[in-house]
């Protein structure tokens, strides 16, 4: 199991003093830009500098100049926020503004006409500024932040989880990329993402406070946030996704000892199954797809019967648990499928209990049936 590295705690007193953002004022002097102390480097080494631009910021800029500082190359780096070229050009990254993207000079722009870079290894979605960050340092940050070295063999896996799971969202909502091709409009608002919740912490209109100083620590707080959320996510993939995914490929292939039509898989140690489930049904070529899950509720000790849903993000199942079975519970609903046991069936027929692993198992052969 990977060693993480140190816990880094929203809001607490060493994170507002270790994210330091220099507040340029509009009318400053361009060769004017005083330094400012950031705990952790030595006093007679200069700090690098990363620029980005001023006013309203956006969930891509505070991600990307939050990975930057985790960076050998640009550790405690001070944030410069402004729109003034010459600051611009005299800095030593510039992330989310400026109209260039070239990683050999740290220049990780992306709104310039014909920009179209994109993370690869499969994936099509046109890159933010965080995205160019993460493209060009997410192996170091990963190795860096779980303490092993970036040769290691799942630094890939999880510089690829973490893209497809975190990142990538990121990357397409700041491009105005919709999630699904429809001309029809959402069904409900989903202003929760990490995204518009960065969002709102730019400065109200009501505020009556607008400076470069309260901007700055807005953004600061912006960073705190985004950052938090993404090293939470490389922890998870790290100590949860990539154990969960051999458990899961195990069961896969363990299948047919469960039952002949290869269509139900048993969890012999629950963990988060469902996306590994897809990805490994690819990589594996199953045939016929697996239709249901079985696992031991930790809690209750009974076993569920779950349903494999079409895809990782809809919730219509591949083939739900009888429409006869939905809604009842104990001796009714053992009365009605005839296996005993039986605890429930929810409504939509996406899962349901049993108090063994024999009545489960006797549910989901049942159910292929019917």
């Amino acid at each position: 199991m990977f060693a993480l590295s140190r816990v880094k705690l929203l809001f607490n007193f060493q994170l507002q003093r270790h994210y330091l953002v220099h507040p340029l004022m509009a009318d400053a002097n361009a060769d004017r830009v005083s330094a400012l102390f950031s705990t952790g480097s030595p006093i007679n080494i200069p700090l690098k500098r990363v620029g980005t631009h001023n006013g309203s910021f956006h969930c891509d800029e505070a991600l990307g100049c939050f990975m930057i500082r985790l960076t050998d190359k640009f550790s405690n780096a001070e944030i410069v926020r402004t729109r003034d070229t010459q600051v611009l050009e005299g800095l030593d990254a510039v992330l989310d503004a400026g109209g260039v993207y070239d990683p050999s000079r740290d220049r990780y722009d992306h709104h310039q006409k014909g920009f179209g870079e994109v993370f690869g290894h499969g994936f099509s979605t046109k890159l933010s500024s965080a995205g160019l960050v993460y493209k060009h340092f997410g192996r170091e940050i990963i190795a860096k932040e779980l303490q092993v070295e970036e040769g290691h063999p799942d630094i890939h896996r999880l510089f690829l989880a973490v893209y497809k799971s975190f990142m990538e969202a990121i990357d397409a909502i700041d491009n105005g990329i919709n999630q699904y091709d429809t001309d029809q409009p959402p069904k409900y608002v989903n202003n929760s993402h990490l995204s518009s919740r960065v969002g709102r912490l730019n400065l109200d209109w009501t505020e009556p406070d607008q400076s470069s100083e309260k901007e700055n620590e807005a953004f600061q707080r912006a960073m705190a946030l985004a950052g938090s959320e993404f090293l939470d996510s490389v922890r998870f993939h790290a100590k949860s996704w990539l154990p969960a995914r051999s458990i899961v490929m195990e069961t896969i292939a363990a299948r047919q000892n469960i039952d002949s039509s290869g269509e139900i898989m048993v969890l012999t140690k629950f963990c988060p199954w469902k996306l590994h489930l897809f990805e490994l049904e690819v990589e594996m070529k199953i045939e016929p797809l697996i239709k249901f899950v079985l696992y031991q509720d930790d809690r209750s000790k009974q076993w569920r019967v779950q349903a494999v849903s079409i895809s990782p993000d809809r919730f219509e199942s591949r083939k739900p648990l009888p429409s006869q079975w939905r809604g009842l519970r104990d001796n009714e609903l053992s009365g009605v499928a005839g296996i005993s046991g039986c605890v429930f069936v929810h409504m939509s027929g996406f899962i349901g209990g049993n108090q063994s692993y024999e009545g489960a198992l006797a549910m989901a052969k049942a159910a292929l049936q019917l």
